[in-house]
């Protein structure tokens, strides 16, 4: 079904709500980082709305400038003063009432992207369920810019870590940087044992996915590296059972990792958590356990007996 709206006008749509974000941030003058908070939120607000229109290198020097404002700490929330009790009888009165715009959503998404793409219906159910939102608690859409924009500062920079890790992904393809991993990875280690070929892949699948925080992009650089040459060419595994055991040694680097930020760090920040970390301390041990579940599990199914 063809239909005047596009993913365009939903960006441009984001780019106005971050930038009002970020006159919120300029106009809060008990904010403690105020004026670089707003300056990255305007940063994004742009790029995000009008990114296409911009020379891209005009976009890629405001994403390192989002990045130094980030990395020199100058990117905060406010300290948020909630009335726990006031919002606990609201949500007793409201009862069940509250899950009707949150699964909205997801089923606008299903039906409508038959129609109009998963994309653009996923867009369309986010206005949906906003929209039912107000009408179940006779908010204005006042309320929605405000406690959008709080979501928005307690996240703070890990908003934007996934898209810039998924776009190292793609430059440490580009750069060979799998090429370079075989020959380091052959001189350092006696890869000739299969079992050291095993562990070096599933070892690497967590050191990059730890580095890069995204399993995805850490696959193509440990398979064209170690899987490919050493466990597949070398001893004759089976590229399935690698590819399979290889992805699930990587998430255990997720669990580990703050660069997984939408894992790690958001649930910390929405939770008010005094911890960033909590949620990796909580999940480390799992993930070492898994591991080596993973590593003795490949060993015994990859190679042919």
């Amino acid at each position: 079904m063809k239909t005047g709206l596009t993913l365009e006008h939903f960006f441009i749509a984001m780019g106005a709500f971050l930038a009002v974000v970020a006159v919120r941030l300029a106009m809060n003058q008990g904010h403690p980082k105020r004026w670089g908070s707003a300056a990255f939120w305007l940063l994004l607000a742009v790029t995000t709305g009008a990114g296409n229109k911009l020379p891209n290198e005009l976009t890629g020097w405001m994403v390192l400038a989002m990045g130094v404002l980030a990395a020199t700490g100058q990117v905060a929330s406010p300290i948020f003063k909630t009335d726990v009790k006031a919002q606990a009888a609201r949500a007793a009165k409201l009862g069940n009432r509250l899950l009707v715009p949150i699964l909205l959503v997801p089923a606008v998404a299903i039906v409508g992207g038959y129609f109009i793409g998963s994309q653009l219906a996923l867009g369309v159910g986010c206005l949906l369920g906003m929209a039912v939102a107000l009408v179940l608690t006779k908010d204005s859409p006042k309320a929605a810019a405000s406690e959008g924009g709080r979501l928005l500062e307690l996240l703070g920079w890990a908003l934007i870590l996934p898209q810039a890790l998924a776009a190292l992904g793609g430059i440490f393809a580009k750069a060979g940087v799998g090429e370079e991993v075989a020959k380091i990875v052959s001189i350092s280690l006696p890869v000739g044992n299969p079992l050291v070929a095993v562990v070096a892949y599933c070892g690497g699948m967590v050191l990059f996915t730890v580095m890069m925080g995204n399993a995805f992009a850490a696959f193509p650089i440990m398979t064209l590296g170690v899987g490919l040459p050493f466990i597949v060419k070398a001893h004759g595994g089976d590229p399935a059972i690698m590819g399979v055991f290889g992805m699930t040694s990587g998430y255990c680097g997720t669990l580990l990792t703050p660069m997984a930020a939408n894992f790690n760090i958001v649930p910390a920040r929405l939770l008010e958590l005094r911890n960033d970390y909590a949620v990796i301390q909580a999940q480390a041990p799992f993930a070492a356990l898994i591991w080596i579940f993973n590593v003795t599990v490949m060993a015994l199914c990859v190679y042919p007996k």
